[in-house]
């Protein structure tokens, strides 16, 4: 039996899955589980909760202390604290949906710490607005902030490889431009989300790496391909854009943003990107 299956035996760690940080999208399971905990953390550097819906949450949820990447990534006082006492982790989307939160349950069963997983609306569930079929969205990718000259192509590979099997692509943005996870995040905003992306195509070329199809290349570069841009899913003021690269580069606003790259749509889905032209 893991120890997700072994039950309230008085401690443990709660990994608690909360949503995009609407209050309104916390499931019953989170705000009991995280009320009932002697200790509270959230965790703050694979996602962030929106401006103005921190005091909402922890008036639901009760009071917290964040931690950034050290704390969770070599977890000595999670694991001290859940070995004695009731622990929750609470977490920006899903649960698991970070290969750091997975490593967590892993390391509970290895301590014998009973730990009970919780799960949230995911940014995974969240882009279904957009109208695109579920079952045509191949393996999801991030944008990382550049460091220096390093500049990794693999964001670009896995939508090429995407498009080659008529797959849509969910791109998502970094969130830490210093790349310790320590810092508060900083949202990537759409402009330097896409100029990586294009900075990407052009070392892509030099390299001569993609041998695919040239249907799968947008003529006259990567610019040109059709997008759609998620801003701020799940709260009172999402939205959703859709047109060129280029175009939706210009798009101004903070907030947390993301990308779908479409393969060839169906009917229905070109119907349903309809609504987001101009917005």
């Amino acid at each position: 039996m893991t120890s997700a299956e072994r039950g309230d035996a008085g401690n443990g760690l709660w990994l608690i899955g909360i949503g995009p940080g609407e209050v309104g999208l916390l499931t019953h399971g989170a705000v009991e589980a995280a009320i009932a905990c002697d200790h509270r953390f959230l965790e703050g550097y694979t996602a962030i909760i929106p401006d103005g819906r921190l005091e909402d949450l922890e008036g639901v949820l009760g009071s917290w202390e964040q931690i950034m990447r050290g704390e969770v990534e070599k977890p000595v006082r999670l694991l001290e604290l859940a070995a004695c006492s009731k622990v929750a982790l609470l977490i920006v989307g899903d649960a698991l949906q970070a290969t750091t939160h997975i490593d967590l349950v892993l390391r509970c069963d290895e301590a014998n710490i009973p730990c009970t997983v919780i799960h949230g609306i995911s940014i995974t569930t969240l882009v279904g607005k957009a109208g695109l079929q579920s079952y045509r969205f191949g393996r999801q990718t991030t944008i990382p902030f550049s460091h220096g000259e390093y500049l990794p192509t693999s964001p670009l590979e896995t939508i090429l490889s995407n498009l080659e099997t008529n797959l849509h692509t969910l791109v998502l943005f970094d969130l830490d431009p210093t790349g310790s996870g320590e810092e508060r995040p900083q949202p990537m905003s759409p402009g330097e989300a896409i100029g990586l992306l294009l900075s990407m195509d052009e070392k892509f070329d030099e390299h001569r790496r993609w041998e695919g199809p040239a249907t799968n290349r947008a003529v006259g570069g990567i610019e040109s391909w059709k997008a759609i841009l998620c801003s701020d899913l799940g709260t009172e003021v999402e939205r959703f854009r859709s047109g060129s690269l280029t175009s939706l580069a210009d798009v101004e606003g903070g907030g947390m943003h993301c990308l779908i790259i479409p393969a060839a749509l169906h009917d229905v889905e070109k119907e349903a990107l309809t609504r987001w032209k101009g917005e």
